[in-house]
């Protein structure tokens, strides 16, 4: 059985939003997040992506 929740799709659409470049703003219009903090719980941002825009 796969585990696999259709809630786990707003994790993965939220960190890419993120990825594609929005910002706060955008993103949690886009989600329907009106708490910052929630809208951090729901981002995984990949270590390889965050240094890529380091440079």
């Amino acid at each position: 059985m796969i585990d696999f929740r259709w809630h786990d799709l707003r994790h993965e659409a939220t960190s890419r939003l993120f990825e594609k470049g929005l910002n706060l703003m955008e993103v949690a219009s886009i989600t329907g997040h009106q708490d910052l903090k929630m809208l951090k719980r729901y981002t995984y941002l990949r270590a390889e992506d965050l240094m890529g825009r380091l440079g």
